[in-house]
């Protein structure tokens, strides 16, 4: 059975912005090959390709891969174990014991801080995981019910 649990729907927003802006190097990319093109007399073919290049970036990182994305991010907090699922071609499912769990925290920068969300990252001593784009409420609920299960799963070992 997978997770139920949704991230927020405003994180279509923040990966759309996130997208122009990657979207942006794409373009200055663009515009130098098509500079180049004019200065060096390249064949004329480089600007179609740089032109192309551009628009199906943009419509990759803005339009598609933000809604394939959120589509399938999902997550549970469950009393002895976190499952999060992410991928957008392959679907990622995994499984974060609360007894490995050392540290949790949630983290916003200024575009998440804008649409009012936050990421909670939770630290094993093996690697890092993090549900994205939670609204501030309920990324602060998450870590605080997580360290709490975490603590106590440890005493009782």
């Amino acid at each position: 059975m997978e997770p139920q649990k949704r991230i927020a729907k405003n994180a279509l927003k923040v990966w759309r912005i996130s997208g122009i802006l990657e979207s942006l190097l794409i373009l200055v990319i663009s515009i130098t090959g098509i500079t180049l093109t004019y200065l060096f007399d390249f064949p004329r073919w480089i600007i179609i390709l740089c032109v192309c290049l551009f628009i199906l970036s943009f419509y990759l990182f803005v339009f598609l891969l933000p809604s394939l994305r959120w589509k399938r991010w999902r997550y549970e907090v469950r009393e002895d174990e976190i499952e999060i699922q992410s991928g957008i071609w392959i679907i990622k499912r995994t499984l974060i014991p609360m007894v490995r769990v050392q540290h949790v925290e949630t983290k916003q920068g200024p575009i998440l801080r804008r649409y009012e969300l936050a990421t909670v990252e939770i630290s094993t001593a093996a690697t890092n995981h993090e549900i994205p784009a939670l609204e501030i409420k309920e990324a602060d609920d998450l870590r605080f019910y997580i360290s709490r299960m975490a603590s106590v799963e440890e005493e009782d070992v």
